[in-house]
């Protein structure tokens, strides 16, 4: 079994300045990977997303979402109006490994911990910076909220059907990827440092996660005389892919279809009605509609399971479409131990996920839940001598 001094990022030090979830989705893997995460957060308050509420749920004082995204990190209260804290907190720096923060365009430099100013403190440190749009243009000032970059990056218009209007993801998607891009760049920022001994800035933004998210629509779209692309009316799933590709109602439940041959959902779905577009398969993307309306009648007459006994011993790309409880409850997802438990000396205790890496065979396991504001302020202080 793995144990924390096999992790790739044991000894590791990082200090997270940023706050909701891009960097602190970036600084969560680096965790998970064996690194030491010290949350600088304001006194009292900290970091805004511990009142972001999915629901009326709270544990331990905290929403769902910070004990989520904050697992396993410690907490350093710092004061950045105070100069004394700002000079304990540049003297931590000098020690660490990598520096992550998240404030809007300006703000780190009126702090004075900008990345030129902290390279001078320590120039073997992995600095990394998200951003909401970049740091020039018109839209740097504008809110760099999820929602809002989803809308400016065009990702609206490939989910829905035509006709239903822009269609956002049901997940904050823009700051995950952020996060995972920036997470990318500081491990290489630390080879470069372990190689030449020097540190980086690694740099990202939410809008520049989302349009790299879209790096092979977008390629098709700039090299395919910039036609727009055109999601389908029915049962859309892929705004460029051909029927049958979606997801179908049965009776008791749905079935997605992938990429798959028309004569083939024919000839196992005894569905003659297909027969006119067998031979043509320029029309499974222009009249996707209607082959999967026909598609889409068939499939309502049985059940799931009865559909699945047809399509998967023939090898057509398919799967029952599974909620929370059916995932949970699936061989496939329990085999994979993807949950945990984490704990708190205040009797806080929250079932989460875990890391999605594997190093060595194993899954790192975190046994400690999101820290309180501060919590280990006195500690750290007296580690590192501030």
């Amino acid at each position: 079994m793995t144990s924390d001094t096999d992790l790739p990022l044991d000894g590791l030090v990082v200090l997270d300045m940023s706050q909701f979830l891009s960097g602190p989705y970036a600084t969560l893997r680096l965790q998970d990977l064996g690194a030491r995460v010290i949350k600088i957060e304001r006194p009292g308050a900290g970091d805004l997303s511990r009142t972001l509420y999915l629901s009326d749920t709270e544990i331990g004082g905290d929403s769902t979402i910070f004990h989520a995204i904050n697992r396993g990190k410690e907490s350093l209260a710092v004061d950045l109006k105070d100069p004394d804290d700002v000079a304990r907190l540049k003297s931590l720096i000098a020690k660490a490994d990598v520096l992550v923060q998240n404030f809007r365009p300006g703000v780190i430099e009126r702090i004075g911990l900008d990345y030129e100013t902290v390279r001078a403190i320590n120039p073997r440190l992995v600095y990394g910076s998200i951003s909401g749009y970049g740091e020039e243009g018109p839209w740097v000032k504008r809110p760099g909220q999820d929602l809002l970059a989803q809308a400016r990056s065009g990702v609206m218009w490939l989910s829905g059907d035509d006709g239903d209007g822009p269609v956002p993801m049901g997940l904050a998607v823009g700051d995950m990827f952020a996060g995972a891009a920036l997470a990318q760049g500081l491990l290489a920022g630390l080879v470069k440092r372990g190689l030449k001994g020097e540190g980086s800035h690694v740099q990202t933004s939410l809008l520049e996660a989302l349009v790299d998210f879209q790096f092979e629509v977008l390629t098709t779209y700039l090299n395919d005389g910039r036609r727009m692309p055109k999601r389908s009316g029915f049962r859309s799933a892929h705004a460029y892919l051909a029927a049958p590709y979606g997801v179908y109602e049965a009776k008791d439940g749905f079935i997605a279809i992938a990429m798959t041959p028309i004569p083939r959902l024919r000839d196992l779905m005894a569905l003659d009605a297909l027969a006119p577009y067998c031979d043509d398969a320029a029309s499974w993307f222009t009249e996707r509609d209607a082959i999967k309306k026909l598609i889409a009648g068939a499939i309502a007459e049985r059940s799931v399971d009865e559909w699945m006994s047809v399509f998967e011993p023939a090898d057509i790309w398919c799967s029952p479409v599974l909620d929370w409880d059916d995932l949970m409850k699936s061989e496939g997802f329990d085999i994979l131990d993807l949950l945990q438990t984490v704990e708190r000396e205040d009797n806080v205790s929250i079932r989460t996920t875990r890391s999605p890496i594997r190093v060595n065979g194993e899954r790192p396991k975190v046994g400690r839940a999101a820290p309180r504001v501060g919590e280990h302020t006195a500690a750290i202080f007296k580690e590192f001598g501030l």
